[in-house]
């Protein structure tokens, strides 16, 4: 199966590092033209240079917007222009007992993981049943289906995305624009892989041998015994994406290694 994005324009959100860069590379890698967005211009600009050196013939762009904030979102919009799939990928992350979580925590963990969403498909939406040809993408977490203890503002803002991206899909019934989540775990971001590199140099052990330990340390359910990467958390979006997943709409796809014991 050869996935064909020649023609496309995607907005991938917080997409100058991490999962969201993965992403936007395995949209570019597919021949779609990029958005890239990121909160500070210089990271900003090089993230857009590596984009660029990669996928010459992709046309790439950068918006350094907080989309955390309405006022983010309106000046992300104002220069993004139309586009075909939407990648909702920006979120903030932190552990936390319950009872220290103060209400404007509770807001800002809403305002950014969820509202960030909710405001650019309201906006990009209508254009895509309006040309019966559309993809809307959400980042959930596997926290959002089984809620942690230290970190359940996070959480109840994933379950949130999960519901958006089935809401959204409804809202669609019968045109050629879908809606899915991602349902991502533990997954080696750069930020991760070094701090995975660091450990093993201490410890002396393989790298792998640190992987199987955090999975079994903080996902002991989990089936893959070791942490995703980025690039494989990519190609299920690159997929949900392509024409080729018509027939794929209101779902939510597991990229979180079986850390989840549910069939469904």
């Amino acid at each position: 199966m050869k996935i064909e994005l020649k023609g496309r324009r995607a907005v991938v959100t917080a997409s100058t590092s991490g999962i969201g860069f993965a992403i936007a590379r395995g949209l570019a890698g597919a021949g779609a033209d990029v958005v890239i967005n990121g909160r500070n211009p210089e990271v900003t600009a090089a993230a857009i240079g590596r984009l660029k050196e990669s996928h010459p013939a992709c046309d790439i762009l950068g918006i350094s917007a907080d989309l955390g904030t309405s006022d983010g979102v309106d000046r992300f919009i104002d220069t993004a222009g139309d586009i075909d799939i939407l990648v909702n990928n920006l979120g903030i992350y932190e552990r936390v007992d319950f009872f220290d979580i103060t209400d404007a925590e509770w807001l800002r963990f809403f305002e950014t993981n969820v509202m960030s969403g909710v405001r650019l498909a309201r906006r990009y939406m209508p254009g895509m049943i309006a040309k019966d040809w559309g993809r809307l993408i959400f980042i959930s977490s596997e926290s959002g289906v089984t809620t942690p203890r230290d970190r359940m503002h996070y959480a109840v803002t994933k379950s949130a995305v999960l519901a958006v991206a089935r809401g959204l899909a409804e809202q669609a019934r019968g045109t050629a624009v879908t809606s899915n989540s991602v349902i991502v775990g533990l997954t080696m971001t750069e930020h991760v892989e070094r701090d995975i590199a660091r450990a093993a140099e201490e410890k002396k052990m393989p790298v792998m041998d640190i992987q199987r330990q955090i999975a079994a340390t903080y996902r002991p359910t989990q089936l893959l015994e070791r942490l995703a990467t980025s690039e494989e958390v990519a190609n299920m979006v690159t997929y949900i994406a392509s024409p080729q997943a018509s027939a794929t709409t209101g779902s939510a796809l597991r990229v979180e290694g079986g850390g989840i014991t549910t069939i469904l």
